[in-house]
C-alpha cells in the first residue's frame, strides 16, 4: 500500500511529470531536487518523489521543495516505485531520473522538444559521471556504461551479430553522438514516455526490483507501438553521482546481469545478453595450469579486445587507462555471473508464465 504525504505540487496543469524513486539516499536526493528546482521550465513541471521504504530523512529533504511525496510502507523495488509515480502523475509526458542524478538546468526543456513529432513515444538523453575523484570514477566517466542502446541492436538477436557489435564497440570505444536520433532503448536514469502509452502496456513489470526494467518497458512499447520512435537527444543531460568503489560497480553489473536474465526468459526471441571475454579468459586460465602460454594469452587478451583503452592511453598520455581493460573485464564478469544466477533462480517462474507480448503486471 502507498500513502501520499501532505506535500503536494502546486503546478495546476503540468506539461511534464518527473518521477524520482529513492531508497535511503537522502544525502544524494538533495542535489537532485535542487537541480529540478532550477529547471528552465520548472513552472510547467511537477515533481513526484516516491520513497520506496519510508525514511524520515527523505521526507525532511522532500519537504524543502515543491514536490509531491509518496511513501511505500516497505521496499517494493524500483519498477513498483515507478508505477506508483505514474499513477500519481497528471502530465501527458512522464520523465524519470534517479535520486543520485543531477539534471542540467535545461534537461526537461530538451526532453520535451522531440515530442513535437506525433510519432515519438519516448525520449531520452545522455548520462555523464558527476565525479572523477577515483580511478573507478574516471573509468565510468570514460566508459559511458549508461549509454542508450543504438538502433542497430534491433537488427538481429543472434549471438554472432551481437558479438560483432561487441567487438566493434570495443574497438572504437564508447561515446555519445551529438544531435537527435532514433535509438533502440533508453537509459533508466534519463528517460521519458507518453503517459498514455505506459498505461496501455500495463506500466513497468513490478516483479523487477532492480536492473532491466527500463529495457523491458521499452521492448513492450516497441511491440505495441510499432510505428512510433524512441528518440535520443544529446541536449538532455544528467550527471550521475556514481560511488567510486570498485565493489559498488561490480554489484551494479551483477544486478544488471540478473535483470538481463529475466528479459531473456520473458521473451522467446531475445538472445541471452552475455559478454564473451570473461569466459574466454577463464578458460585460458584453467588451461594455463598445464600450458604457460595460456596464462600469457589470458593476460594479453583483454588489451587486444578492449584495444581502445591502450590506444587512448598512448594518444592521451594517460597511463592509468591501461588499468581500464582489467576493470571492464571484472565488470563484464560480474554481469555474466548475475545473468547465470538470475537465469537459475527465475527459469521456473517463466516456464509457464507470461512471455513476449503478454501482460507482466
Amino acid at each position: 500500500m502507498t500513502a501520499p504525504s501532505t506535500i503536494q505540487s502546486v503546478v495546476e496543469a503540468p506539461e511534464i511529470s518527473v518521477i524520482v524513486c529513492t531508497y535511503r539516499r537522502a544525502e544524494k536526493l538533495t542535489a537532485c531536487l535542487e537541480a529540478l528546482a532550477r529547471q528552465t521550465i520548472g513552472h510547467r513541471a511537477e515533481v513526484i518523489v516516491v520513497d520506496d521504504g519510508p525514511d524520515d530523512a527523505t521526507a525532511t529533504v522532500a519537504a524543502a521543495y515543491n514536490v509531491m511525496l509518496i511513501r511505500h510502507e516497505h521496499n517494493r523495488g524500483l519498477a513498483a516505485a515507478r508505477n506508483t509515480g505514474i499513477e500519481a502523475a497528471r502530465a501527458p509526458i512522464i520523465a524519470f531520473t534517479d535520486d543520485d542524478c543531477v539534471p542540467a538546468d535545461d534537461w526537461l526543456e530538451a526532453l520535451l522538444e522531440p515530442y513535437a513529432g506525433t510519432d515519438v513515444v519516448a525520449v531520452g538523453g545522455g548520462v555523464e559521471a558527476l565525479r572523477r575523484e577515483t580511478l573507478v570514477h574516471r573509468y565510468l566517466a570514460d566508459a559511458n556504461r549508461l549509454a542508450p542502446l543504438e538502433i542497430e541492436l534491433g537488427v538481429s538477436s543472434s549471438l554472432v551479430y551481437r558479438a560483432v557489435l561487441y567487438l566493434r564497440r570495443n574497438r572504437r570505444g564508447s561515446g555519445t553522438l551529438p544531435g537527435i536520433r532514433t535509438i533502440y532503448s533508453l537509459v533508466g536514469a534519463n528517460m521519458s514516455f507518453r503517459r498514455s502509452a505506459l498505461v496501455e502496456i500495463g506500466m513497468f513489470d513490478a516483479r523487477i526490483s532492480f536492473g532491466g526494467e527500463d529495457e523491458d518497458v521499452c521492448r513492450r512499447l516497441r511491440e505495441r507501438f510499432t510505428s512510433d520512435r524512441f528518440v535520443f537527444t544529446s541536449c538532455a543531460v544528467i550527471a550521475h553521482d556514481f560511488d567510486g568503489e570498485l565493489c559498488d560497480t561490480l554489484r551494479r553489473s551483477f544486478q544488471y546481469g540478473a535483470g538481463s536474465a529475466r528479459g531473456y526468459l520473458k521473451n522467446e526471441d531475445q538472445g541471452p545478453t552475455l559478454f564473451p571475454l570473461p569466459a574466454l579468459v577463464a578458460g585460458l586460465l584453467i588451461l594455463g595450469v598445464r600450458r604457460r602460454w595460456a596464462i600469457v594469452g589470458a593476460s594479453v587478451l583483454p588489451f587486444l579486445v578492449f584495444s581502445h583503452w591502450p590506444a587512448a592511453a598512448i594518444r592521451r598520455r594517460r597511463t592509468e587507462l591501461l588499468a581500464f581493460p582489467v576493470v571492464q573485464l571484472l565488470e563484464e564478469a560480474a554481469h555474466d555471473l548475475g545473468f547465470a544466477k538470475g537465469w537459475m533462480g527465475l527459469r521456473r517462474e517463466y516456464r509457464n508464465g507470461p512471455r513476449c507480448g503478454e501482460s507482466s503486471r
